[in-house]
């Protein structure tokens, strides 16, 4: 359950207010647009592409440690920091 809650935790805080979120939130704002099917449809999304996630990692996990992939993803998340706030 620790691992269900962390992933869920940061999965969450990831997803709220992101670009996914605010196209969401657009497609939404149509007054004539049915709100369960982009409900829907954002949700399967979201679904898919973690299940790629989930995936991808469990064959890459065969291959890398996962320590190392914790320092890649760190230091991919650090760089994607300072490109967006040099970018502005």
């Amino acid at each position: 359950m620790k691992t269900f809650f962390s992933v869920f935790v940061t999965v969450f805080l990831a997803e709220i207010g992101d670009k996914t979120q605010l196209a969401t939130m657009l497609f939404a704002a149509d007054a004539k647009s049915n709100k369960w099917i982009i409900f829907a449809g954002s949700a399967l999304a979201l679904v898919l592409a973690a299940a790629i996630g989930v995936l991808v990692g469990a064959q890459i996990e065969r291959f890398i440690s996962p320590r190392t992939l914790k320092i890649v993803a760190g230091v991919g998340f650090i760089a994607i920091g300072i490109w967006t706030i040099a970018s502005k």
